[in-house]
């Protein structure tokens, strides 16, 4: 079974380049809560290829602090 990391980003990387909000990451993965999914992209945003910004969500299109998985 995934860990809640490894589940936030598998669809980050899915959906590369694009970029996603905590509240949609929560969505599509049921399980983790906002503010897990929040948690869990800060983590991921100090590894290499990743970033959180301010921009539009691809999935509820809302201007909010997002993350995208950013080279390959």
């Amino acid at each position: 079974m995934a860990t809640v990391l490894e589940r936030v980003r598998g669809l980050i990387e899915r959906l590369s380049p694009e970029p996603i909000c905590h509240d949609c990451i929560a969505r599509k993965l049921d399980r983790s809560g906002r503010q897990h999914a929040n948690r869990k992209s800060r983590e991921l945003a100090g590894e290499p290829r990743f970033e959180r910004r301010k921009d539009i969500c691809l999935l509820c299109c809302g201007e909010k602090i997002v993350i995208r998985r950013t080279g390959s």
